[in-house]
């Protein structure tokens, strides 16, 4: 097996594209001429693959390199942003001009030498993908296409795919700062399609991680193609639950997408920071029982949400958000860690060079609490319980939201009895958690390709939970 991939140094990886530290110093001081309170260069290269199958063919397999930067220039609350494909001199130079028009500012700043950061390593990997080549990936589609197939004689279809990112970004800020990244990024996907007599029903399973190729161990691509066949095969005799307010347990792992779209992006900075977010006023306020400790974290080892160091080059951490029930900051980027007078806590992202940053999530979860999973179950008389979710709608200022589960189900005098699927949850995220009466000691951080949208922008994220129970939800059927 080959060494660990070394991180590029500051610089050194763009370098081959003519980018050096003058070269940024002079882009840096163009940006903040007419004034600035900070702005920064955001460099981003990436090579992307996908290769997929369905009915036993390779129907697509695709390459793409993209390579640009992005000016930012904050004055106030104001941002200025522009980006370009073209990394001559001239084209950033231009590119910093129309974003300190946007910005408008007044009197000059001049950038000053710059320091590296120190990158720490969250996703080492021996195996980066621009070593893999493209026929190599065919096997591997084809392997989970046969287990699938082999898993049991109703599976009738299968669509499966791969895909990898080795994307390399440089950020150089006004005050300084310098720091590179090396962001590995993979996603496994096998779909399938199950029939018993007149019943038809397909299921899905993916995994993803900040790693490289050896992230696909034998169990890590049995677990994918087994868990669709068996999401699919569970989905033809499952029935609907009774419409109506009552108990619902969310399962360990992927409900932690509620978690996610109706509490976590209210913790957000910007919203807080505009009075949008039913939490702006609610620092070092109880907003949920003590059991309840929420983190995002961009610190967990190869997770799909994590970052050595975010997009305006700021140390990324473990947040706090909710300790023991009391919310006690929000997520911070720059701008908003200057309004509120704090340290920014890494959550600045973007989408690409072509977007600004915003705060964002990186891996959200609730901490494990005190209650042992088959105790919170036997404490329903009659309920939902929850395992896969799908996608959901938020209103951020109200927390009003509608979830998708896909399968569950009923409990009925504290056991798991009846299959259900295709439920829509319905409630206010604010409610739910000072709703929430039991917390598992089961944490798990689920394993798929979470991605978050916001302002148009699309990141990779991660989310998990321990089994929750909830006093009492809106339960009823809906369409997919």
């Amino acid at each position: 097996m080959s060494s660990a991939v070394a991180k590029p140094e500051p610089i050194e990886w763009f370098a081959q594209f003519g980018v050096d530290a003058m070269v940024t110093r002079r882009v840096l001081a163009e940006a903040a001429r007419n004034g600035a309170d900070d702005a920064d260069v955001y460099f981003e290269h990436s090579t992307s693959t996908t290769v997929s199958l369905q009915d036993r063919k390779v129907n697509r397999a695709h390459l793409s390199v993209d390579l640009g930067v992005g000016i930012r220039v904050v004055v106030g609350d104001q941002v200025g942003y522009a980006y370009t494909e073209d990394l001559s001199i001239e084209s950033m130079l231009e590119a910093a001009r129309v974003a300190s028009q946007i910005a408008k500012g007044g009197g000059g700043h001049a950038p000053v030498n710059t320091t590296r950061v120190k990158v720490r390593d969250f996703y080492p990997t021996n195996s980066p993908w621009s070593d893999m080549e493209l026929k190599a990936r065919i096997p591997m589609v084809r392997r989970w296409e046969e287990r699938a197939f082999q898993h049991d004689k109703r599976i009738d279809k299968v669509q499966t795919s791969l895909s990898d990112v080795d994307k390399h970004v440089l950020v150089v800020t006004l005050d300084g700062h310098m720091a590179a990244d090396y962001r590995p990024m993979t996603r496994a996907f096998v779909s399938v399609a199950a029939i018993d007599g007149k019943l038809r029903e397909s299921g899905s399973y993916n995994v993803a991680s900040r790693r490289g190729i050896d992230f696909y161990d034998d169990a890590v691509q049995d677990r994918l193609v087994d868990q669709a066949c068996l999401r699919a095969i569970q989905a033809l005799h499952a029935g609907m639950p009774p419409a109506g307010e009552m108990p619902v347990v969310m399962a360990a792992g992927s409900s932690g997408i509620l978690l996610h779209e109706a509490i976590g992006h209210g913790m957000e900075a910007d919203f807080n920071r505009k009075g949008i977010s039913i939490y702006a006023d609610k620092l070092n306020k109880s907003i949920a029982p003590k059991d309840v400790t929420i983190v995002d974290d961009a610190t967990l080892p190869g997770a799909r949400g994590s970052l050595n160091v975010d997009d305006e080059a700021c140390e990324t951490e473990r947040t706090v958000l909710v300790d023991k029930g009391v919310l006690r900051t929000y997520l911070h980027d720059k701008i908003s860690a200057r309004h509120y007078g704090v340290k920014s806590t890494g959550s600045g992202r973007r989408e690409s060079f072509r977007h600004p940053v915003l705060p964002r999530m990186r891996t959200t979860y609730m901490e494990p609490g005190p209650h042992a999973p088959e105790d919170i179950i036997k404490s329903v008389k009659y309920g939902l319980y929850c395992d896969t979710f799908q996608n959901g709608q938020v209103q951020i200022g109200a927390g009003d939201f509608a979830f998708y589960v896909r399968s569950g189900f009923l409990i009925e005098d504290g056991k798991l009895t009846r299959p259900v699927k295709d439920v829509n949850l319905i409630g206010n995220g604010p409610q739910v958690l000072e709703s929430i009466e039991m917390v598992g000691n089961d944490l798990v951080i689920d394993e798929g390709g979470w991605t978050c949208g916001k302002d148009g922008q699309s990141v990779p994220v991660g989310q998990g939970m321990p089994t929750v129970k909830v006093a009492k939800l809106s339960v009823g059927g809906g369409a997919k």
